[in-house]
């Protein structure tokens, strides 16, 4: 059975005070860059991410830039990344986008990021909270295993499911933030492997909590 609204809030203001300070962990200097870092997080870590686009960064500033360079050159720079090839020719593919049809700027509008390529729907949500201040909940690995054991949304949701879910039970102000902070309690406390059941505030209302105890 879901957790009623109310419940589920007083959960997150929990998580809250655990986590006041949760962002985004993606390095990044405008929307530009926070767009390729977003694309290159797919099933790959923030913290690997932030390693390859330390040097990344100081080599591309523009879509221009991207597109300027042969394919193999910049799959060479992303190559210990995974799916590095695909997001190789994707990153490619967005940059001529940009700037054929945006003035090599990146749109603030959520169909035309979803057009892009290698862009979907997680990606232009964290797109348009991070760098536009739109009301969005980006669900990832993170924040879908955080809902399902603590029974914000059914087990058997798909992510999209999970997403609509949380926007029903959350006002649209505390969107942003909310997902943030389900990221740090998933990444941070409440991992897939090896949570920290023994001390967490929600032992008696998990059940993976209630079986590793």
């Amino acid at each position: 059975m879901m957790r009623s609204k109310q419940k589920m809030l007083e959960m997150l203001d929990t998580i809250q005070e655990m986590f006041p300070n949760a962002k985004c962990e993606l390095n990044h200097r405008n929307e530009f860059d926070l767009l390729i870092a977003v694309l290159l997080s797919a099933q790959c870590t923030d913290k690997l991410v932030n390693k390859v686009t330390a040097a990344l960064f100081q080599k591309y500033h523009t879509p221009e830039d991207y597109v300027r360079v042969p394919l193999e050159e910049l799959q060479t720079d992303i190559r210990s990344i995974g799916l590095y090839r695909n997001k190789s020719k994707n990153i490619q593919a967005l940059c001529q986008t940009l700037i054929e049809k945006y003035n090599s700027e990146v749109p603030q509008e959520r169909e035309a990021l979803e057009a892009l390529p290698g862009v979907g729907r997680k990606t232009a949500n964290v797109v348009l909270s991070v760098a536009f201040g739109v009301p969005a909940i980006a669900v990832d690995t993170h924040v879908q295993r955080v809902s399902k054991r603590l029974k914000f949304c059914r087990q058997k949701d798909s992510v999209r499911q999970v997403e609509e879910t949380l926007m029903q039970k959350i006002p649209p102000e505390r969107w942003s933030q909310a997902h943030h902070q389900l990221i740090f309690f998933g990444r941070y406390f409440c991992k897939a492997q090896r949570p920290n059941c023994t001390e967490c505030p929600f032992q008696n209302d998990c059940t993976t909590g209630k079986k590793t105890l």
